[in-house]
């Protein structure tokens, strides 16, 4: 661990009291310290890391990018750390390989079906709750903190977003089962941990994704396991 001394405006972002800092740093001739972050509105999911242990930090609900220093009080020291997992390798400062992510999505996470030219919007019926749990789940940014949470280091409610998103809708139902056969399969290789039911991942996700779409995940996995589907 480093001590840095920041000065901060109470309506700086996180990110932006680090570019603070990271100027302040390469003016005395040091190495900045090195972040993620790209759109820094909550979306891309790039930033992220530990804040005081907690997994981008105290707000619930909310990405490093979002977070802003008026949470915090005058003269707090703060302790940032990386993502803490096997599967995501520290790269330099905050910054880790989360390579594996890509690896897990692209296992299982596309359909195979050729869908030629964009459809009419209305040609494929979609039941309105099948729409939403979809859209829950595909608002998972693959951000990592659920892993980071996890003191098994899963990366189960990732996996079932990402299964649970395409799964629930007509035109990934023909492979649902393959498919959390693959990523399921993907994830173990990735020396992700297994999920024992704590919580810690629903805790800390930015985007709120729900505990009960790792028990969609289990069941798909089960079924395909029992029929032998892939």
């Amino acid at each position: 661990m480093v001590r840095y001394e920041a000065g901060a405006n109470p309506d700086m972002s996180f990110l932006e009291m680090l570019d603070v800092l990271n100027e302040d740093l390469l003016a005395r001739g040091e190495d900045p310290i090195a972040f993620d972050h790209d759109c820094r509105e909550g979306i891309c999911g790039m930033c992220g890391f530990m804040i005081d242990g907690v997994a981008h930090g105290p707000k619930r609900g909310t990405t490093v990018c979002q977070l802003h220093m008026r949470h915090f009080k005058d003269g707090d020291e703060l302790y940032l750390e990386p993502w803490r997992a096997r599967a995501f390798p520290v790269v330099k400062d905050l910054v880790v390989n989360r390579g594996a992510f890509d690896r897990l999505i692209a296992a299982g996470g596309f359909i195979s079906v050729s869908t030629g030219s964009a459809p009419d919007g209305n040609a494929i019926p979609v039941p309105k709750p099948a729409a939403e749990v979809s859209m829950d789940a595909a608002a998972c940014i693959g951000c990592g903190a659920c892993v980071a949470a996890c003191p098994n280091a899963s990366a189960s409610l990732f996996t079932a977003a990402k299964i649970t998103h395409l799964g629930v809708l007509p035109q990934g139902k023909p492979e649902r089962l393959d498919r959390a056969l693959k990523m399921v399969a993907q994830a173990n290789r990735e020396l992700f941990g297994s999920c024992t039911n704590i919580g810690e991942c629903e805790a800390v996700c930015p985007k709120l994704i729900p505990i009960e779409f790792i028990g969609r995940m289990n069941r798909d996995y089960i079924q395909a396991s029992w029929t032998k589907t892939g």
